[in-house]
């Protein structure tokens, strides 16, 4: 662990060094807008263009192996897909311009803290692409892709040298198999989409209180009472993990305890702390076949998942079924163990050591970090970065994943401007700062389906990876947006469903082949934010998710632009261009009521959307009156005025268990107008 640490230190420096020479090359890449994410480390951009046509050729030089060889075809296949050339069948048999020179190999097993640098040196005539290992030629080639743009004459990529790190080691992706199972289809594409934003660690959790979703072949018990018959076979698992080796993707596993565990209860009752399995929650911490079952089940998977790092969970346990147990109130006394809190210590230290015994390093939620937890253990945050730079103070190594809850519906700035290094943890000592790993974007499934997971996780993830992989100083929120929407696009050329998927739960939700008014509302609403669904609907791990809440993403961005030209407009800055955007906008919106209320009648599903269409249509026509109003520098009376606002306020609230994201843009333009 020392040598670990040492070297941490050392990639840290480099990290820092690098950032030092950013700020010239950075401005200059902005200012020629390359539609890149993440932002790289270093890039100069010259003169000119590389063209891409049928005469495109690749080849490996060096060291090659397998994946490489998988990883050059799969490049192709999008190449194609972006040019509509068919480069899959061709390049390699072309003359080559694009030359990829690897070193050597990477570890048999993706370690974390490996080098994923890579140098890409792009002319008119040829491309070089050189790295030290796979790994970093994965992501060279990623880059390489975003900056195929098409012009008057050709497809081509501009030319440029770019150098290039990530910033943090671990930069990842949960997805939550527990609360719902997600098929392989959904995972594999999921992982495609981490390759193409240079994501590294796929976070698996296959467990919860109403399902297990991993097959054991020492305890079937597990998934044959546990999972509802939905599974993942040993031979799938081992396939996801080699499908994500070869796109320089680790798969570290997730099993959640002591809590989290009444599926593990229905086939293993005696697991259970209290006394009705199926009302359980709680693995029983004091007795020793407890540990017996888990150093045999954490054996089987640590045998199963090669990487070096095993997740246990040990988040929100109910102490109190502990500390309500005769028995093990009895086991607490006698052991001198003043409390559940302290319990879950014991618990996580016998744990620990069985982790340890199978050659894997543990991580945990925040609730594991005790004062006697062992070291070595990694805590993941869901706290913060207070939380997090007290672990690095007290010696711990941590993930950060508050603030990247992709699931709570936040917008991809608030998600891009949390920084593991913010904060608190920005004064962590040097030595500290090596502690912080980076992050994870964490997909829970509670109140989410595999059927639109992708609208959840992307395009938003993309912002995350890039605050995980770019130096610290990239925080241009606009270029984000800018750049993020181009990558939404290209996503769909690795099969990511985030775009489709709305329009095709409008389709269903309404029976309209093409629900163009659905369409129009849905445009400009959001599902509430953090936990304020829960609140407003009931949720279980089995409730259908197919309202209009459920289809639309989690930011309308189109009430974004929309709230930037009203600030712009009530500011006095506005251009025609503005004006004439705003008013088309609002008209649409304001007639498309009398054409959306027929047709949500014929669904159960969309009549719970007649207020907010009604809505709509009411707070477009405001919109259009004060920016009369402005146009026309008019006064308004102030009662109006104060009617008016009050009524927008009114509907900024959530109604159908939606949000109508343009009600506070129009007050803007309301408050902006002069009252008399």
């Amino acid at each position: 662990m020392a040598n670990a640490l040492r070297a941490g230190f050392l990639y840290f420096l480099l990290l820092v060094f690098c950032a030092l020479s950013l700020p010239g090359n950075l401005l200059a890449q902005e200012k020629n807008s390359l539609a890149l994410m993440p932002m790289p480390a270093n890039v100069v951009q010259g003169e000119g263009e590389f063209v891409i046509d049928g005469n495109f050729g690749v080849a490996l030089e060096g060291y090659k192996e397998p994946r490489l060889e998988r990883a050059q075809q799969r490049f192709l296949n999008i190449l194609s897909k972006e040019t509509g050339i068919p480069l899959w069948r061709e390049a390699i048999q072309n003359q080559p311009h694009f030359i990829i020179r690897v070193a050597g190999p990477s570890a048999a097993v993706q370690q974390l803290g490996e080098d994923e640098s890579y140098h890409l040196k792009i002319s008119t005539t040829d491309v070089q692409l050189t790295a030290p290992n796979p790994i970093g030629a994965l992501r060279g080639l990623q880059t390489f892709l975003q900056l195929v743009r098409i012009t008057p004459k050709s497809f081509s990529v501009p030319v440029a040298t770019i150098d290039d790190q990530p910033r943090y080691p671990w930069r990842g992706l949960l997805i939550d198999s527990g609360h719902r199972f997600v098929p392989i289809a959904a995972i594999k594409r999921n992982l495609d989409g981490m390759e193409a934003v240079k994501l590294n660690v796929f976070h698996w959790r296959f467990a919860d209180n109403l399902g297990f979703h991993a097959e054991s072949k020492k305890f079937p018990l597990l998934q044959e009472k546990g999972s509802g018959g939905f599974y993942y076979s040993q031979d799938e698992i081992r396939d996801v993990i080699a499908y994500a080796r070869d796109r320089g993707i680790r798969v570290v596993p997730e099993f959640d305890m002591p809590c989290h565990t009444t599926s593990w209860f229905l086939g293993y009752p005696d697991l259970t702390s209290g006394k009705d399995p199926s009302h359980s929650s709680a693995i029983d911490p004091t007795r020793e076949s407890t540990y017996v079952f888990l150093s045999g089940f954490i054996g089987e998977m640590a045998a199963l998942f090669p990487d070096s790092y095993f997740h246990t969970g040990g988040d929100e346990c109910n102490v109190k079924e502990w500390e309500t147990n005769p028995r093990v109130q009895e086991y607490m006394r006698a052991h001198s163990i003043r409390n559940g809190a302290a319990l879950q210590v014991v618990f996580t230290t016998r744990v620990q050591k069985i982790v340890a015994d199978h050659k894997k390093v543990m991580m945990g939620w925040d609730e594991v970090l005790q004062p006697n937890t062992p070291k070595d253990v990694v805590i993941q945050t869901w706290r913060g970065q207070d939380s997090l730079a007290g672990a690095a103070r007290s010696g711990y190594r941590g993930v950060l994943s508050f603030g990247y809850y992709i699931d709570l519906n936040q917008s991809a700035a608030e998600h891009y401007l949390v920084d593991p290094l913010g904060e608190n943890a920005a004064s962590l000592t040097l030595d500290q700062k090596v502690r912080v790993l980076g992050g994870e974007a964490t997909m829970w499934t509670d109140i989410v389906s595999h059927e639109n997971m992708d609208n959840r996780i992307w395009p938003r993830t993309a912002a995350i990876a890039e605050r995980l992989w770019s130096p610290q100083q990239v925080q241009d929120v606009a270029s984000m947006y800018r750049r993020l929407a181009i990558e939404s696009q290209r996503l769909e050329l690795y099969g990511l469903r985030h775009r489709l998927i709305t329009d095709e739960m409008l389709e269903r939700m309404s029976g309209e082949v093409d629900p163009g008014p659905l369409k129009v509302l849905a445009a400009v609403v959001q599902p509430p934010r953090m936990y304020q669904r829960q609140e407003l609907r009931s949720f279980s791990d089995f409730t259908p998710l197919n309202h209009l809440d459920d289809a639309v993403p989690p930011e309308s961005d189109t009430a974004r632009e929309f709230s930037e030209i009203a600030k712009r407009i009530a500011a006095g800055e506005a251009t025609p261009q503005d004006w004439q955007q705003a008013r088309q906008w609002l008209v649409l919106w304001r007639d498309n009521d009398a054409k959306l209320q027929p047709l949500l009648t014929r669904s159960f599903l969309t009549q719970e959307l007649a207020p907010v269409s009604r809505n709509l249509a009411q707070v477009a026509a405001i919109g259009l009156q004060a920016l009369d109003d402005l146009h026309e520098n008019r006064f308004v009376k102030a009662d109006i005025r104060q009617r008016n606002i009050e009524f927008l306020e009114s509907s900024e609230k959530p109604q159908a268990v939606l949000l109508l994201m343009i009600a506070s843009p129009v007050e803007t333009l309301v408050q902006a107008s002069r009252s008399q």
